[in-house]
C-alpha cells in the first residue's frame, strides 16, 4: 500500500480500489464514494464525476466526508464513507485512523485527476473539441515520428453559419456543429485528426489521398439536426489547403498554421473560390499585401498617389469630351498599377480614404485649369462600395469639392453595381443626394456583373458605362454585338448617356458609331496619362479618326 501511495508516476486504479476495499472491510463499511470536480461552482451545481468504489450492499448509514480542495486550480475531491445503519459507529482512535488513511489516499488521486483535469483544460475547449493545442501537439508528434510527408493540412471555415443559426436557432446550430465535426472525425478514422480552432474554425491533418472525399464534404454536406422529425441542413466550408512536400522542413507547428490561414483568408474572398490551395506564390501575394498596407500611410503623407486621366472621346469629332481619374502609385520612377494595392486596400476602409484624396487631386487639377483658363472637361472618379456604408458620405464629397471651389458640373462620380437589397437602397439614397446637388452619376462597368432592370429603374443614373465584355471583339461578335445593340438602345431610349470602355479597334468604333453610342475610351485613342500629358490634349487637340467613321 505504501509503495501505491508514494509512486506518483503510475495510478492503477484497480489497486486502489483494492486497497479501499480493504480498509472498508477492516472498518466495516458498507460503501465508499468518490467524487470529483473541476471547480468549486461545478461542485455547487453537481457537475461533476462520480465513481462507487466499494459497495456490499448492505445499506448506507452515512459515517463520515472527506473533502479536499487543491489549489490554486480550485479543484475538489471528496470521499463519502458508508456503514451499515445497524452497525456500531466507529471509536474515535478507528474514526482518526480511517482520517489519517482517507486523506493520503485523496491526496494522490487528487493529484492524479489534477493532471486529468490539466490535460482536459490545456486540449480540449469549453465544449469538448480537441483544441488547437491539442493539434499543435499532435503534429510534433507526427514530425518526430518522421511521418510529415503525404499528409495534408487544412483549416476550414463554415460558410455562412450565421444563417443557419437565424434559420434554426443557436442550439441547433450547435448541433449541427457537432454532428459535422463527428462526420469529418468518423471519415478519417486512424488517418487523420480534427480539432477546433474557435467559433465555426476547423483544421484537419489527414493522407493525402484522402483529401478529394474531404472536399466532397466541404463543397456541400445534409447535416442532421433533429433526429426525431429527420430534419438537415447543408452545411458547406471555405478551405484552405496545405499539402505537406517530401523536402517540407518542420521548425513549429506556427508555421503549417500559417499557411493554411493564409490561404483560408483568401478562400473566404468568394471571388477568389471557396477552396484556396496555398503555394508559394500565396507566400509572394501575401508578403505583398503586407507591403502595401505597411506603406500605405506613408505614401499618402509623401503624396505618392498620383491621378492620371484616361480620355473620353467623341468618336465623330475626335475631341476629347470628358476623361477618367485613374490613381497611380509613384515611387521614384517606378509607378505601380493599380492591381497591385487597390484589391489590397478594399479589405479595410483604406480605400475610402484613397478615394477621397483621389477626388481631392481631381478638384486641385480643374481648379488649377480653370485658372489658367484652360477648356474644361467633366472628370469622373471611382467610389468604392466600401463607401455606401457611410452615413454622412455625400457631405464628405461635397465638402472636398466646395473646399477647391469646383463647380459640381465638372464632377462625376462612378458607382458600381450592387447585389443585396440593402445596397442597392444606400446607393439609391446618395445617388439621388449627389444628382440633387447637380453632380453627375454613371454606373459603372455595367454589364460585368449581375445587373438588373430595376438597376437603372429605380436610381437616377446619368451616364451608362458599358464593360468591356459588352463590347464585340473579333472573337464573339455574333450574340455580344446583339446584346450590346439593345442595351445601347435602352440607355438612349431612358436618356442615359452611353460610354464604351476598352475600344482598342476599328471594327468596335464601327460597331459605335451603328448604334449610336458617340464616346468611347479605351487605348484605342489613349491608355491613362499623367496630368501634363493629358493637359497637352485638352482644348483644341484632335483624335485621328478613320475613313469609316467621317
Amino acid at each position: 500500500m505504501v509503495d501505491s501511495m508514494t509512486d506518483m508516476t503510475n495510478f492503477d486504479r484497480e489497486e486502489f480500489v483494492s486497497i479501499l476495499h480493504d480498509i472498508c472491510v477492516f472498518f466495516d463499511l458498507s460503501k465508499g464514494v468518490t467524487e470529483f470536480y473541476g471547480s468549486l461552482s461545478a461542485e455547487r451545481e453537481g457537475k461533476g464525476e462520480t465513481l462507487i468504489d466499494y459497495d456490499d450492499g448492505r445499506g448506507e448509514g452515512k459515517v463520515a466526508v472527506f473533502r479536499r480542495t487543491i489549489t490554486p486550480s480550485k479543484t475538489v475531491i471528496k470521499s463519502t464513507l458508508y456503514k451499515p445503519a445497524d452497525s456500531e459507529s466507529l471509536t474515535e482512535e478507528e474514526y482518526e485512523k480511517l482520517d489519517r488513511m482517507l486523506r493520503a489516499m485523496l491526496t494522490f488521486i487528487s493529484r492524479n485527476r489534477l493532471q486529468t483535469a490539466v490535460e482536459k483544460l490545456a486540449f480540449y475547449d469549453e465544449y469538448g473539441y480537441p483544441n488547437i493545442n491539442y493539434f499543435m501537439r499532435h503534429l510534433e508528434m507526427m514530425n518526430e515520428k518522421g511521418e510529415m510527408f503525404g499528409n495534408t493540412v487544412i483549416q476550414f471555415n463554415l460558410r455562412h453559419f450565421s444563417l443557419i443559426n437565424q434559420e434554426i436557432g443557436r442550439d441547433g446550430g450547435d448541433i449541427v456543429i457537432r454532428n459535422y465535426f463527428a462526420l469529418i472525425k468518423d471519415f478519417l478514422g486512424e488517418k487523420g485528426l480534427i480539432c477546433r480552432v474557435g467559433g465555426d474554425i476547423f483544421s484537419a491533418v489527414f493522407r493525402t489521398d484522402l483529401l478529394k472525399f474531404v472536399l466532397q464534404i466541404m463543397n456541400g454536406f445534409p447535416v442532421v439536426y433533429d433526429e426525431k422529425n429527420e430534419k438537415r441542413v447543408l452545411v458547406s466550408a471555405c478551405v484552405g489547403i496545405y499539402t505537406i512536400p517530401e523536402d517540407f522542413v518542420f521548425t513549429r507547428p506556427d508555421d503549417i498554421l500559417a499557411k493554411t490561414f493564409t490561404a483560408l483568408q483568401d478562400a473566404k474572398l468568394e471571388f477568389n473560390g471557396t477552396v484556396i490551395y496555398y503555394t508559394e506564390r500565396t507566400h509572394v501575394e501575401k508578403e505583398k499585401m503586407m507591403r502595401v498596407r505597411r506603406f500605405f500611410n506613408d505614401a499618402l503623407d509623401n503624396d505618392e498617389f498620383k491621378a492620371f486621366y484616361q480620355p473620353k472621346v467623341n468618336i465623330l469629332t475626335g475631341k476629347i469630351v470628358g476623361a477618367e481619374a485613374l490613381c497611380r502609385w509613384v515611387i521614384g520612377d517606378k509607378t505601380v498599377p493599380p492591381v497591385d494595392f487597390v484589391p489590397v486596400l478594399e479589405q479595410n476602409t483604406d480605400i475610402c480614404r484613397l478615394d477621397f484624396r483621389m477626388l481631392d487631386l481631381v478638384c486641385k487639377d480643374i481648379k488649377r485649369w480653370l485658372k489658367e483658363g484652360r477648356s474644361i472637361i467633366k472628370v469622373s472618379v471611382n467610389l468604392s462600395r466600401k463607401h455606401l456604408f457611410d452615413a454622412d458620405l455625400i457631405e464628405h464629397l461635397l465638402k472636398i469639392i466646395d473646399d477647391n471651389k469646383v463647380p459640381h458640373k465638372y464632377i462625376e462620380f462612378e458607382l458600381t453595381e450592387t447585389t443585396t437589397d440593402v445596397e442597392f437602397g444606400v446607393l439609391k439614397r446618395i445617388a439621388t443626394g449627389l444628382g440633387e446637388a447637380g453632380i453627375s452619376i454613371a454606373v459603372d462597368d455595367f454589364g460585368v456583373g449581375y445587373s438588373s432592370l430595376n438597376l437603372i429603374r429605380e436610381i437616377p443614373w446619368d451616364v451608362m458605362k458599358l464593360d468591356r465584355c459588352f463590347i464585340p471583339s473579333e472573337e464573339n461578335y455574333g450574340v455580344t454585338e446583339l446584346m450590346f445593340r439593345h442595351v445601347v438602345a435602352m440607355a438612349q431610349a431612358m436618356g442615359l448617356e452611353c460610354v464604351a470602355e476598352g475600344v482598342e479597334t476599328v471594327r468596335q468604333l464601327e460597331l459605335l458609331k451603328e448604334n449610336e453610342c458617340r464616346i468611347a475610351q479605351g487605348f484605342y485613342f489613349d491608355k491613362p496619362l499623367p496630368v501634363e500629358e493629358f493637359e497637352k490634349k485638352l482644348g483644341d487637340y484632335t483624335y485621328s479618326l478613320p475613313d469609316s467613321l467621317k
